[in-house]
Order: C-alpha cells, then sequence, then structure tokens
C-alpha cells in the first residue's frame, strides 16, 4: 500500500528536523546558527539530530528568563517565538500537528499495530490547556531561584519527545551521564512507555490531552487562514470522517474543533457526499465532488 502525501510530508520533516548525523562522532549536539530557528512541530532542541530549536522549549525559556529579562529588557528572543507561533497559527491554525510533527507522526505509526481501539473521555481534551497554562507559563515564571531564573517545566518533567529524543541517545552517546541518572529520569521514562501503550490503542493520546503546542495552535482553528468548512446539507452523518480522523474529530459536529489537525483525510478520503471542504481567507475552495452511490445510478 503506498503512503499517502501527507506521510511523505511528515517524513521529510522528520529528515530535515534532525538532519545533523555528525553527531555519533562528536558525541554532542547540534549548536550551529539553525539552533535559533524554531521547527513548527514538536521536536526536542537537546536531540543529538535536531538542526532547529523547539518552540514549546524557547517558549518556556522565555517565561523562565521573564523577570531578568524585564530587568535588563533583553525580551527579543522571546517576543520572536511568541510571534513565531501567532503567525503560523494566524495563517493553517492546528495544521503542522499533522504535516510537520515527528512525535505526531510517530503515534499515528505506532496507533497501526493491531489492537481493539478505545476513545478518551471528551473532557479529557483539555488536559492540553492546562499543561500549557501550568507547566509552560506559570511554574517557568513564577517558580525561580534567587537570581530570578525559573525552569522549564514541561520539558524538565514531562515531555516524552525529550526523554525519546533527546534523554535516552545522550545516554547512548555519553556513557559518563549514566552515573546522574536518578527518580527524574525514571519518571520520564515511566511517562513515555505509558504513552507508548496509549498509543496503540488510542489515537495520538499525547496531542489530544497533554501536548501544550498543539494547544497554541488550536487557540486559532476557528480564526486562521485556512479553515475547513462542513456543508450540512450534504452531510448523512456516516461518521465515517470520525472512524479515518486520526484525532478522533466528529467532523459533522462543527468544522474547526480545537482537535482538528486540517490533515484534510476526512476531505480526501472519508466524505463521499461533498459534505467536507476548505476555505482560504475566506475564499471557499471547490467541494469534492460527491461519488455516486449505487442506488443514484440509472437503471438499465
Amino acid at each position: 500500500m503506498m503512503w499517502s502525501v501527507r506521510r511523505w510530508i511528515q517524513t521529510a520533516a522528520v529528515l530535515i528536523s534532525n538532519a545533523y548525523l555528525m553527531f555519533p562522532f562528536t558525541r554532542t549536539i547540534y549548536q550551529g546558527k539553525l539552533k535559533a530557528v524554531c521547527t513548527p512541530g514538536l521536536n526536542c532542541y537537546s536531540c543529538p539530530a535536531a538542526t532547529g530549536a523547539c518552540p514549546l522549549g524557547s517558549l518556556q525559556n522565555f517565561y523562565a528568563t521573564l523577570r531578568p529579562g524585564l530587568e535588563t529588557g533583553r525580551l527579543h528572543l522571546g517576543l520572536y517565538v511568541v510571534g513565531f507561533l501567532g503567525i503560523i497559527g494566524s495563517l493553517v491554525g492546528r495544521m503542522p500537528c499533522a504535516w510537520v510533527c515527528p512525535f505526531g507522526l510517530l503515534q499515528e505509526l505506532i496507533n497501526k499495530i493491531p489492537s481493539r481501539k478505545y476513545e478518551i473521555p471528551r473532557f479529557l481534551i483539555y488536559g492540553k490547556y492546562v499543561f500549557l497554562v501550568l507547566f509552560v507559563v506559570i511554574l517557568p515564571a513564577v517558580v525561580v531561584d534567587d537570581f530570578g531564573y525559573g525552569v522549564t517545566w514541561f520539558c524538565k518533567y514531562v515531555c516524552p519527545a525529550g526523554t525519546l529524543e533527546a534523554g535516552i541517545p545522550m545516554l547512548i552517546i555519553q556513557p559518563p551521564l549514566r552515573e546522574l541518572i536518578g527518580i527524574l529520569f525514571y519518571n520520564k521514562v515511566a511517562i513515555l512507555l505509558v504513552l507508548f501503550i496509549l498509543m496503540v490503542f488510542v489515537k495520538r493520546p499525547f496531542c489530544r490531552v497533554v501536548c501544550p503546542l498543539g494547544a497554541i495552535y488550536s487557540l486559532f482553528n476557528r480564526a486562521s487562514a485556512f479553515r475547513m468548512v462542513h456543508h450540512p446539507d450534504k452531510c448523512v452523518r456516516c461518521k465515517q470522517c470520525y472512524h479515518d480522523c486520526p484525532m478522533g474529530v466528529r467532523f459533522y459536529e462543527g468544522a474547526n474543533q480545537v482537535d482538528c489537525i486540517r490533515c484534510l483525510k476526512c476531505y480526501r478520503e472519508s466524505c463521499k457526499y461533498g459534505a467536507i471542504s476548505y476555505e482560504i481567507v475566506g475564499i471557499p475552495a471547490q467541494p469534492k465532488a460527491p461519488e455516486k452511490r449505487l442506488l443514484d445510478m440509472p437503471l438499465k
């Protein structure tokens, strides 16, 4: 079975975001000029192969250094990160989650393991906003040392992408670091293992319940330049879009919900009735022509 265009783009994004192939020889992370540029998806800054910075880590650094930054007037980097996320969100909403996020691709591939699939309680999708407000904004800005500096709470205590992409690989290429392993590392490995198990049975559990980056992008879904459109007059509520959606979105209940990542699978594959389309800056795209059903075929 051939991969879809989206799957190829996701794979290319993983390779581009992790294109530093010298780390087995240098035994350290890439620290060149590209590290000043954020990637749109969740990809750990400390991954040995990473060529860019994680916007989520950069945002936490902004709040962790907010007090010293205000005192010295140096907020340029932090404002760049906020602007970067705002521009992407304003243009395409949560689309980076579907097309360029390495951790999103990993979840989709693991979910293909044959098993019974389960739906998560819908109220849990608001958990990502709790992680955003608490671990990305409040704790880094409020819990500070004597010099006014905080720490990157989400990266340090929660992020499974950091554990997988940076923590474990760095222990492999730098054996002396193994002596520093403690309860914090084991706790993060446990979080990663729990998520791995959930990925088998639940569609994108990290994206839907935990990811603060997805929470940020989702705030723009209803107002971004690119928006999905539902045509209720053509919808027969067959629920095929829901069954095929990698985020478990019930599109027939309304377009541009917070968990819609604009993967376009519902538009290209699921809906046979032309009930789904999209628009760019208010200009509607041509809805996909409905497929002819057996009952619609003329009798000979």
